[in-house]
């Protein structure tokens, strides 16, 4: 039986459970669920120059070797145990030179400049079948986006041994801020996942909230304080042109906007008269309505994947839950019931899991839950976590930590959804409000 190099699917299903990889004698190598501990997987990688890659050779490995690691599913082994001797990148594959240093995976790629493009192409080897896995693939981009080739080539590796989609070629939209903890001034930003590649699409003349893409990742929604009150706005990406979603009509304010997945409607928090409820904005026309209609205070909505339903935060029970509701409305159904204040849920890009900040016995956690309300998992517990938001293949879940003190500060973090794999976003200073953003095309 032809052996292949995999992580089962089932790592990100039933269980929160995590893996540990075993090599099966007549099937394939697999990592399988266990009960809480993870051996990465080990890896090489080796990448060749295919024609003036120059500066650029090292550093798209780097990036590839980085998100592959970054995941805690895979583990590189170090140049320097290296026994095949470089020969090419379409040189045979030395099967047993790699098997002598328990390389499971292999990685091969070439870099070339060509025309003012960094031209990436790569390989993938199952060591133990001396198979390919896969046809090769090349990527090219701009020598000032060349990290978009290494994130793209990552991708495709990522995907072929998890089975699962790919997320590193994606942005992160977010709030950096600055200055003493009583007067913050925040601005918003755009990354690349890994913290590279910071863009700022507003200045900190006015306080500014939870960043949200589009799904094609073209506009931003957010929340802006320039008027004295919050007001919902959206923004162009490429041109920076912003405008108000509502107008600032005497005794009203609006909040938490977010789109819907296939982009044609926006949901928000309207206060209006001391009340607060969640509507609904047509995006072309502007036309709005109420979803909801409670003396309680209705916020943070967030679509399901098929915009069917909404997710949201409610204290009509006495305290902060969760409830799902129609996209169009209707009676919500109540999906939390533990202890303390449940806040700011998102529906995760596979239409499984909602995760969300819960608050109890004086510390924060990012938590998940089946849609159902059942399966409840905290990934995290601190001082102060909150605000969580999906990669797109709903796999690591990204939100704010604060640090406690005179002096703390936000910060930005991933975890695994098993719990595991807890890292910071290596982005300079301190920044909240993360939004995952799709795929780039």
């Amino acid at each position: 039986m032809l052996r292949k190099l995999l992580l089962t699917s089932v790592l990100a299903l039933a269980g929160f459970g995590v893996a540990a990889p075993v090599l099966a004698q007549d099937g394939p190598l697999r990592i399988e669920i266990t009960d809480g501990v993870i051996e990465p997987m080990p890896f090489a990688i080796q990448f060749f120059d295919d024609g003036g890659a120059g500066q650029y050779l090292q550093q798209v490995q780097d990036v590839v070797a980085a998100d592959l690691t970054g995941t805690g599913l895979f583990r590189q082994i170090p140049a320097s145990a290296y026994i095949a001797k470089p020969a090419g990148f379409t040189a045979p594959v030395s099967y047993e030179d790699w098997k002598a240093i328990n390389a499971q995976a292999l990685v091969t790629g070439a870099v070339s400049v060509q025309g003012g493009k960094v031209v990436v192409k790569f390989r993938l080897f199952d060591v133990f079948a001396g198979q390919p896995l896969g046809d090769g693939m090349q990527f090219d981009a701009s020598t000032g986006a060349w990290r978009r080739a290494a994130h793209k080539a990552a991708d495709q590796v990522y995907a072929r041994l998890t089975g699962e989609g790919p997320y590193f070629d994606s942005r992160v939209a977010f709030v950096q801020e600055r200055g003493p903890k009583d007067n913050r001034l925040k601005r918003i930003g755009v990354m690349d996942y890994d913290g590279a590649n910071v863009k700022y699409l507003t200045d900190d003349s006015a306080l500014v909230l939870k960043p949200r893409f589009s799904p094609d990742g073209s506009k931003i929604l957010y929340t802006s304080y320039a008027s004295g009150f919050p007001q919902a706005m959206m923004m162009d990406v490429n041109s920076l042109a912003a405008r108000p979603l509502t107008g600032q009509q005497q005794g009203t304010m609006s909040f938490s906007p977010r789109f819907s997945p296939d982009g044609r409607w926006i949901v928000y928090s309207l206060e209006k008269n001391g009340n607060t409820d969640i509507y609904q904005m047509d995006a072309s026309s502007g036309a709005q309505r109420a979803l909801t209609n409670a003396p309680s205070i209705e916020t943070s909505p967030s679509y399901s994947p098929d915009g069917s339903q909404i997710v949201f935060e409610s204290d009509r029970s006495g305290v902060p839950q969760l409830y799902i509701m129609g996209a169009n409305g209707g009676e919500p159904k109540r999906i939390s019931f533990g202890d303390g204040r449940y806040g700011t849920p998102v529906w995760s890009p596979r239409g499984d899991m909602i995760a969300f900040t819960r608050q109890v016995d004086g510390k924060f956690h990012i938590g998940v839950m089946r849609t159902d309300g059942s399966e409840e998992k905290m990934l995290t517990e601190s001082f102060l976590d909150e605000g969580p938001t999906w990669a797109p293949n709903g796999r690591v879940v990204m939100f704010t930590r604060v640090t406690p003190g005179g002096n703390g500060e936000p910060r930005l973090h991933s975890v695994d959804i098993t719990g595991r794999n807890m890292r910071p976003v290596k982005i300079n200073g301190a920044a909240s409000d993360p939004d995952w953003g799709p795929l780039l095309p």
